[in-house]
């Protein structure tokens, strides 16, 4: 990490961080104790999120991981009011827990529907309501909830998951309105084809992966790193004048 930028001013601050444990999230909550924030995050697997909490530990970071289910609102706002007696009001606020099933439309059924709005959408909306306080009084944060390029790609056999992900960026540009007052910031990041070890178990093939790479722009991977980069730019103060905005990192594949 030491060819990338650092940001001063995500020294000391509070990032909570849902869906922390693997992926995308993991590497979030390593760039932000690498960038010396101090980590709070959440996840539903807590073999892997407190193995990864006591290895940051170790290393010196301030980092502290709980076990939620991001469905269960009262266990996040529990989550959450924790994370701030423990290390202070939430500055940052990354809204990254998400389970991207595929259900054709024939087979789709209501409580799959209401399952996965629940996971992709429902948290994040009372995720952002129990940090308001605690960000209007610190005099401003910032929140990068997570979209996806689902429904622009068209993809198949995933409407509930596209149409939660799609939903999310209207909810950033409304919520940008009701909380910019107070001096918060609140933007989108959609990933491209990241791939997770979750993908790989259940839909990824290497001529699936080869088709992406010919569509994109850059023919490479996209890592969890490359989308941990521009979470870290949105948190900190260089961004402070962005906020609705909406940043996809995909190679180009959109």
């Amino acid at each position: 990490m030491d060819s990338y930028a650092r940001y001063p001013s995500l020294e000391g601050r509070h990032v909570f961080i849902s869906g922390g444990a693997s992926g995308i999230g993991a590497s979030l909550v390593e760039h932000f104790c690498e960038q010396k924030a101090c980590v709070s995050f959440i996840d539903i697997d807590e073999q892997a999120g407190s193995l990864l909490a006591q290895r940051l530990q170790r290393q010196g970071g301030q980092v502290a991981f709980t076990r939620c289910d991001v469905i269960d609102i009262e266990a996040l706002r529990a989550s959450i009011a924790q994370a701030a007696g423990a290390f202070g009001p939430v500055e940052v606020l990354v809204n990254n827990a998400a389970r991207d099933t595929r259900v054709p439309l024939s087979e789709l059924d209501v409580d799959t529907w209401d399952d996965l709005q629940a996971t992709n959408l429902r948290h994040a909306v009372f995720a952002c309501q129990a940090v308001f306080a605690g960000m209007k009084a610190a005099g401003g944060g910032s929140i990068i909830n997570f979209s996806s390029p689902s429904f622009m790609r068209r993809s198949r056999d995933i409407c509930a998951y596209s149409s939660a992900k799609a939903a999310t960026i209207g909810l950033t540009r409304t919520l940008s309105r009701d909380m910019g007052d107070a001096g918060i910031r609140v933007n989108t990041v959609l990933p491209g084809w990241v791939i997770t070890e979750r993908q790989k178990s259940l839909w990824w093939s290497a001529e699936l992966e080869q088709q992406v790479l010919e569509n994109q722009s850059l023919h490479q991977r996209v890592k969890p790193e490359d989308i941990a980069r521009m979470v870290l730019f949105l948190a900190a103060d260089d961004s402070q004048m962005i906020s609705a905005q909406t940043f996809i990192v995909d190679g180009g594949l959109v």
